[in-house]
């Protein structure tokens, strides 16, 4: 892997099955909306990188991930400057990932408090009604 590489999501993902590391540098509210569906996946946004990089394996092969590709392209910059190699950055980020149709988690939208107890309310004077 050349070391300012990018690649496309199904490249990408390719290199997840095989071992590959998925570095997620979206904030935090951005992966609780919508997350990469593969396991093992590291979250460190980007403002935290320059003090957590040393959680990254120097020698393992590494995907740099964000919403867009913008982020990950300073990611992967500063990781050079600290001798990783290995490191590629995702074309397009989370917006190209899922729209070539690989796994994402999406947070479940919460309902409004009072209609769930209006459902409950209507459920329990079925449940005592009969």
């Amino acid at each position: 892997m050349k070391s300012n590489e990018e690649i496309t999501p199904a490249a990408a993902l390719g290199m997840i099955q095989k071992g590959a590391l998925l570095v997620d540098v979206r904030e935090p509210g951005e992966i609780a909306k919508k997350a990469f569906d593969v396991p093992g996946v590291l979250q460190i946004p980007l403002r935290e990188l320059k003090n957590r990089y040393r959680e990254i394996p120097v020698n393992r092969r590494v995907i740099i991930a964000c919403q867009h590709g913008n982020r990950g392209t300073i990611a992967i910059r500063f990781l050079l400057t600290q001798g990783y190699r290995k490191a590629a950055n995702m074309q397009n980020g989370i917006v190209r990932w899922e729209k070539e149709g690989l796994p994402v988690k999406r947070k479940e939208k919460q309902q409004n408090s009072s209609s769930l107890i209006e459902k409950i309310s209507r459920r329990l004077r079925s449940l005592f009604n009969r």
